[in-house]
């Protein structure tokens, strides 16, 4: 592949996914057929990471283009189309991958489908579904959803191809091959729906796909590292170029000084750049340039230190010059504030920084200096004294992503503004329901009829004691004959008459417990998990 180097991890994942495709065409066990799921997270974790070297050679890309749009310009817009292009034949693969899940699972929707992991599938072994969605009643799969996506990867592999000057196009490997010649298990030629789609199980299918999005991201990364390359070398190799004040505090104590950092983001240690700046300005133009003061640095980088004197909000503006690899000089205004006062506000959350919606919120709130009195006020809810500290209650999910304490403080009679701290809203998080300490896998009869309760509790890291109830769910099995039943239950507990099915249920009968309502200090709601358990 041009541009890009496999990685040994990358190379066994590619050698596991032509023999499992092998084994797959030989009819061998199921058991076997699950070693797909293992490369199928291989393919995933794959895609994670390739869309991440992406992001990487945008932003490099991306800066070569600011700095010089005239030069860089041409090649940045055929990036752009190249991202283009990917993400839409990456989505349309992602779209019929939960399409075939969600058939294939019966389930009733794609964000269903969507948070299904593979390996829980119930019916990834089966090769039904998937042969009818793409393969259709065709002989050739020219009636399936098949053979729209080879004429979408044609499509795709033509405008990538095209993005590239031709004297070059022989450079780029792109994969996908979809000419063949393609053979059975028999040796029999195949087009390429029907080798890689016809009775194809769901396991293997989703992997086969998430191949096909590994390889657009493959020569979304080839043609665009080749674009890159056609940059000359005298740009910048800086990840970012922009002017760049790092302070080391924007709050200053009274007889402190302030102090930060000025430099060009990745900054060359080879040249030092020139610096002027002016006290209580927005920005350094001519009129007030002379009176700027310089600054001198080392190693590239310029240190500013201004004295903490006088209380207020203090502001400052600049410019930093540069030279460019082609000898240009280029400047780069920068502005800054910072605020000098005595010892004022500290707030810290009890639990964590955020707020839950629905319950009651613990947070301290304390002002230096002894003050005659604290007057916290919130944008949201509300919030009342709690012993020494506050609590934060009657918060509303009414659109509002964050609530913002803003604390007054009595000094002497006189109320002064003490400063502010924003808490993120949540919604207090489903709690795991569980029958004799079970929530899934395989459950004995005795255990499940000597405890048969559904209890729910709140998941690991929560930090808040809250308790729920379950107020009603359903429950449902089905017998050898493939036969079903759905009960109705108000309550937590199973009635009679199931723990009586349940004592007659076979070993390996599966059982569920779906639509669960709870009740907690939040109010009553439906949870979105359910159980499913085996007997054994």
């Amino acid at each position: 592949m041009a541009g890009y180097k496999e990685t040994p991890r990358q190379k066994m994942i590619g050698m596991m996914y032509l023999v499992l495709t092998a084994l797959l065409a030989l009819n061998v066990s199921k058991q076997i057929m699950d070693a797909f799921l293992v490369v199928n997270e291989s393919m995933e974790t794959t895609n994670d990471n390739f869309s991440k070297k992406l992001d990487n050679t945008y932003s490099k890309f991306r800066i070569q283009y600011q700095l010089n749009p005239n030069k860089v310009g041409p090649y940045w817009e055929k990036a752009q189309q190249a991202h283009t292009y990917s993400n839409r034949l990456a989505g349309y693969i992602d779209s019929i991958k939960y399409i075939v899940m969600m058939r294939t699972e019966k389930l009733e929707t794609l964000d269903e489908a969507k948070k299904l992991n593979l390996r829980n599938a119930e019916r990834k072994e089966n090769y039904d579904a998937p042969t009818r969605y793409f393969i259709g009643s065709s002989p050739d799969g020219s009636a399936g959803e098949a053979k729209i996506l080879r004429e979408k990867i044609e499509a795709y592999k033509k405008q990538m191809i095209e993005l590239i000057d031709p004297k070059f196009r022989n450079s780029i490997k792109m994969g996908m091959d979809t000419k063949g010649p393609f053979y059975d298990a028999d040796g029999g030629k195949q087009n390429w729906e029907m080798h890689n789609f016809y009775r194809t199980i769901l396991a293997a299918t989703v992997t086969i796909l998430n191949n096909l999005k590994a390889e657009t991201y493959n020569t979304e990364f080839d043609v665009v590292n080749h674009l890159y390359s056609s940059i000359d070398a005298l740009n910048f190799k800086f990840d970012r170029i922009q002017a760049k004040v790092i302070p080391k505090s924007s709050y200053v104590f009274l007889g402190e000084e302030y102090q930060a950092e000025i430099l060009v983001g990745a900054y060359d240690t080879k040249q030092n750049p020139m610096v002027r700046y002016a006290l209580g300005t927005d920005s350094l133009t001519p009129a007030n340039f002379k009176n700027a003061t310089p600054l001198e640095g080392s190693n590239g980088l310029v240190v500013l230190k201004l004295g903490g004197t006088g209380e207020g909000l203090k502001k400052f503006a600049g410019i930093i010059k540069v030279i460019s690899p082609l000898g240009d000089t280029m400047s780069f205004h920068f502005k800054d504030e910072f605020i000098v006062a005595k010892p004022a506000i500290t707030i810290s959350p009890t639990k964590m920084n955020v707020f839950y919606i629905g319950v009651d919120n613990p947070v301290e709130i304390s002002v230096p200096g002894s003050p005659e009195r604290i007057v916290p006020s919130i944008s949201i809810g509300s919030i009342r004294p709690d012993g020494k500290s506050w609590i934060v209650s009657n918060l509303s999910a009414s659109g509002s992503r964050e609530a913002v304490i803003t604390v007054n403080a009595v000094f002497s009679g006189k109320s002064k503004s003490m400063g502010s701290y924003k808490f993120r809203l949540k919604t207090v998080p489903d709690p795991l329901v569980k029958i004799a300490g079970k929530s899934e896998g395989f459950i004995s009869k005795s255990l499940l009829l000597a405890s048969p309760f559904l209890v729910p509790e709140m998941p690991p890291g929560f930090d808040f004691d809250l308790r729920y109830t379950v107020t009603s769910f359903v429950f449902s099995t089905s017998t050898a004959a493939g036969e079903g039943s759905d009960v109705k239950i108000t309550g937590n507990r199973l009635t009679p008459e199931i723990l009586k099915t349940i004592n007659n249920a076979r070993r390996g009968q599966r059982i569920w417990f779906d639509d669960i309502y709870v009740k907690g200090p939040d109010g009553s709601r439906k949870i979105n998990l359910s159980l499913s358990l085996k007997l054994n």
